[in-house]
């Protein structure tokens, strides 16, 4: 392990220093990331069930089923766009300038959300798309190359990283949702998260220092130039965003053929490498991609469907039904970061001991077990549903919340694990195109959650409570009964599969 560190201190464009035990970088990319997943949770909190009131109140029933897709939408391309903004920054601009415009575009969008116009809302949705895609995938491969190949610190290092995002996320829904959206509006939630995103952009400059020359442009790439041209293209690509959130259909088509296009390139990259062992590494990943996506398909309820599960059917952790309702139902957006800040640690320490002994689970064994929980948490919900509801149709917040704690150590189980797997897996050259392929199958998921939330929440009547409660209640149990099957299924098959693809990873844990 020493000389694994000191080859970690050693690398030539890293600058010397440590602070507990990582590189100093590392902590100053927790708190930009910190600030940008605030803004994106800020808003996600209060998202669906603004578009809902604001935009589609008129469709009465439907409204949360048309929200549910915008919202599914959205989310599915602020992933996808991570291919182009991987790309970007492996061969044009750098890491550091690809994250530096992506946040500018990014908090431009977040205050065009003010204005009170579908069309104009579009256009911020299109923004914080476009910025996402060189923010997000870039941040988290720098991290990966804070490290040596085979540091041993790089797991957790991730889940460190990991904690930042969550830190983030917690405290973000409060602010946004349970305090701003609930007592001068929803939309003002929006304001807030601009405010993050502006924070996180100060703190990526102050960052430079520590950075040293990781993440900047190679030799013959440092004028400004290509970053106004990469800006320009960011605006050109906002507008078919634009056109991509108003016709889900294309969005669903588009996605897949990315994915397809992206999977072709990936095998042809690993035959062309002569490279039996990357073309192996190259396959394992795409298979653990799709146990990736069917993942997020599940966890990805709780900005949409369950966010309006909590709105309408859940007893009120704290306040009255209107203040709930107006916004308080944005604090169990705050259960997952929370979660994660209290268990990251005991997860990050849990693995290395679990590797001393020899019983550490291999990464395709994490991702089902990841799946497995996902489930289980659908399960409960499914259970409260059928057997714990109060005299008024709602179900106590606590069951509500013990779903989120499930859905929460399953993502740990898998998440953190899975950045850092593609970063071992990937070729040095490759690795941010790697890194929006793994964030493209989370696109995949977003799309797909959407749907399935409007199949959940298709039917819910706000405010209502009666004969409709009771036909909801059962269409959301019904959908939750199916996600419990989905990921039960999927996480035993990759139990099962789990020996063949790591003989695939050649070594890689």
């Amino acid at each position: 392990m020493t000389n694994q560190t000191e080859g970690a201190n050693n690398l030539p464009d890293l600058p010397a220093g440590e602070f507990l035990g990582h590189p100093k970088a590392l902590w100053q990319l927790f708190n930009i990331e910190m600030w940008e997943r605030f803004s994106y949770y800020g808003m996600r909190a209060v998202l669906a069930v603004y578009v809902a009131t604001t935009f589609f109140a008129h469709l009465g029933a439907g409204a949360n089923a048309e929200a549910s897709l915008v919202y599914g939408g959205y989310t599915a391309l602020v992933y996808a766009t991570g291919i182009a903004g991987g790309y970007v920054a492996d061969r044009i601009l750098g890491y550091q300038r690809s994250i530096l415009l992506g946040a500018i575009i990014m908090a431009s969008g977040l205050f065009v959300l003010l204005i009170e116009d579908i069309n104009w809302f579009l256009v911020g949705l299109a923004l914080i798309v476009s910025g996402n895609g060189l923010f997000k995938p870039n941040i988290s491969t720098m991290i990966g190359k804070l490290y040596a190949p085979g540091d041993v610190r790089r797991d957790s290092g991730f889940t460190i990283f990991y904690m930042g995002i969550n830190l983030g996320a917690m405290i973000a829904p409060i602010i946004t949702a349970s305090w701003i959206g609930a007592t001068w509006g929803l939309k003002w939630g929006f304001f807030a998260a601009g405010i993050g995103m502006i924070l996180s952009t100060l703190f990526l400059e102050v960052a430079k220092k520590s950075l040293g020359h990781v993440g900047l442009p190679e030799k013959g790439k440092e004028g400004w130039g290509r970053f106004f041209a990469v800006g320009f293209g960011a605006l050109v690509l906002a507008g078919i965003v634009f056109f991509l959130l108003s016709e889900s259909t294309i969005l669903g088509y588009l996605l897949v053929g990315i994915m397809v296009c992206l999977i072709l390139y990936f095998i042809i990259a690993g035959i062309r490498s002569r490279n039996k062992v990357q073309l192996h590494r190259y396959i394992a990943m795409i298979i653990l991609f799709a146990a990736n996506a069917c993942f997020w398909a599940l966890f990805e309820q709780a900005g949409s469907s369950l966010n309006f599960f909590a709105r309408e059917f859940v007893t009120p952790m704290y306040g009255t039904m209107e203040t709930w309702q107006a916004g308080g139902f944005g604090i169990f957006q705050s259960l997952n970061p929370l979660y994660i800040l209290i268990f990251a640690p005991v997860f990050a320490l849990l693995w290395p001991k679990l590797d001393l002994m020899n019983m550490n689970p291999s990464i395709p064994r994490k991702f089902a077990l990841g799946l497995i929980q996902v489930a289980l948490g659908f399960y409960l919900l499914v259970f409260a549903i059928g057997n714990m509801t109060n005299a008024a149709g709602l179900v106590p917040w606590i069951f509500l919340a013990m779903t989120y704690l499930l859905h929460t150590t399953g993502e740990l189980c898998l998440s953190p694990i899975g950045l850092s797997m593609v970063t071992k897996l990937a070729d040095e050259k490759e690795v941010g195109l790697a890194m929006g392929g793994w964030f493209l199958s989370i696109a995949m998921a977003q799309y797909v959650a959407g749907i399935i939330a409007a199949l959940a929440s298709g039917g819910t009547t706000d405010g209502a409570h009666g004969a409709m409660v009771s036909a909801t209640m059962e269409q959301y149990s019904g959908v939750y009964m199916q996600l419990f099957w989905i990921g039960l299924i999927t996480g035993v098959i990759y139990l099962v599969l789990a020996p063949v693809i790591n003989k695939l990873m050649h070594g890689v844990k």
